[in-house]
């Protein structure tokens, strides 16, 4: 924390602007030391110009500084929006070197905002997926959880707790005091209520199918039209099509974005036994994404006059393909047919598929969960509320330290404790520069 950082903020590469950021103790003097004069006033963007080791001149440009607590990172930072030529950024990083600053890594300044109290942990997370979103929806939840949505959320589970903690300290402390039936009752209710929850959140896979995509399978027999049905929903042609049943060996998958939310549809490997051990490897994956995709799209191919579907559901669609060549009859609220002559159907897959998704992933309450790290740290911390529930009449002390400990997995959710290698894989998933 004692060394100043530099960064390259911008994309590399020959660009009308170029913005370096320096955060740390001596961001200051660097400034003063580039541009051989005073500081600007804080926030205020002045013109400068910038100067090399050797005194020559590098780049006239805008510099601004921030002075720390009052800043990004919480220490002084200075950031200086360059022309974008490699040159020009070439001569900046050696003065900035020979003005003793460090390359920053990944995350390096978000980090520090975080050690220096400016952002939770959840709060930085939400940066992350700003960085990262391609959709609207990821945009909006990503901007909820940079507001603190998920900290308000953390924070009342965490209240709650420490409220049932005071009442078993209470009984701890003294010992010899009944306290009222009514109080315990209380306090065991209050857990119920708070384990109810968790149970809910973690239940939900709302928040990380916003930002991870919808996973779509397609799924079925060899040669049921598969890959064609992959090609038109992605409007390119992905994968190969041809008369031979087992053409596709491997998961082919493809993003394709449907009422502002990711969707990640993928063509399968044809189901079947056989002796050929590519291909069985091939059937083994499809299966497996399969089974950990939100909604399956049976396809059949509509020729063979399927009688008797397997009943349908809100995460198994039945689609028969073909279906310009005569095909069976299908009806449901699940069930589709294409036809290659009638791309109104294909229209009216797509739409469901839309509204599916949409009705699936909207909510009113931003969801608990939109990382792999929340779900582990909730399904412990509802662990020690499970064992605090089953405890009551025990000793008040174990009761205590299963909700002491639940609390403190709600503590590490915010990054109020939390150990380092954590940390680490948390920020290093950023790009350089923020």
């Amino acid at each position: 924390m004692n060394e100043t950082l530099y960064a390259l903020a911008t994309a590399p590469g020959r660009a009308a602007l170029a913005v370096v950021r320096l955060s740390g103790p001596d961001s200051r003097r660097v400034l003063e030391t580039l541009t051989c004069r005073p500081a600007p006033k804080v926030r205020q963007m002045q013109v400068r110009q910038i100067h090399g080791p050797d005194g020559g001149r590098v780049d006239e440009c805008l510099v601004v500084w921030f002075k720390g607590p009052g800043s990004f990172t919480g220490e002084d930072v200075v950031e200086l929006h360059l022309h974008g030529g490699a040159a020009v950024v070439a001569g900046v990083t050696a003065a900035l070197e020979a003005a003793g600053c460090r390359p920053a890594g990944p995350g390096d300044f978000t980090r520090r905002a975080f050690e220096n109290g400016r952002l939770s942990l959840a709060e930085a997370e939400g940066i992350a997926d700003l960085i990262d979103a391609e959709t609207a929806q990821q945009r909006s939840q990503a901007l909820e959880q940079m507001g603190g949505a998920l900290d308000e959320r953390f924070a009342r589970w965490r209240t709650s707790l420490i409220g049932v903690l005071a009442l078993l300290e209470a009984a701890i402390d003294f010992p010899d005091e009944d306290l009222p039936d009514d109080v315990a009752a209380g306090a065991l209710e209050a857990l119920k209520a708070l384990d109810g929850e968790l149970e809910a959140a973690l239940g939900s896979a709302r928040g990380e199918q916003v930002r991870e995509g919808f996973r779509v399978a397609l799924i079925g027999q060899p040669n049921a039209g598969k890959s064609s049905l992959f090609n038109s929903l992605i409007g390119r042609e992905a994968a190969i099509v041809t008369p031979l049943a087992g053409t596709t060996r491997d998961v082919i998958e493809a993003d394709l974005v449907l009422g502002g939310y990711l969707v990640r549809i993928a063509d399968t490997a044809g189901l079947r036994d056989t002796d050929d051990i590519i291909e069985t490897e091939g059937v083994r994956r499809a299966r497996a994404w399969a089974d950990s995709a939100a909604l399956r799209l049976w396809v059949a191919d509509g020729t063979l006059h399927v009688k008797h579907l397997p009943p349908s559901g809100s995460q198994d669609w039945w689609v028969l393909t073909r279906g310009d060549r005569g095909a069976a009859d299908v009806t449901g609220p699940y069930r589709f047919r294409v036809d290659a002559r009638a791309p109104e159907t294909l229209t009216a897959l797509t739409g469901a598929l839309r509204d599916h998704v949409a009705a699936t992933l909207s909510g009113a309450d931003f969801p608990a969960v939109t990382r792999l790290r929340h779900r582990q740290i909730l399904g412990e911390a509802r662990t020690a509320l499970g064992r605090a529930i089953g405890g009551f009449g025990r000793p008040p002390e174990l009761v205590g330290e299963d909700v002491r400990l639940a609390a403190r997995a709600l503590e590490r959710l915010a990054g109020r404790i939390g150990s380092e290698d954590v940390l680490d894989q948390v920020f290093r998933s950023f790009c350089i520069g923020k």
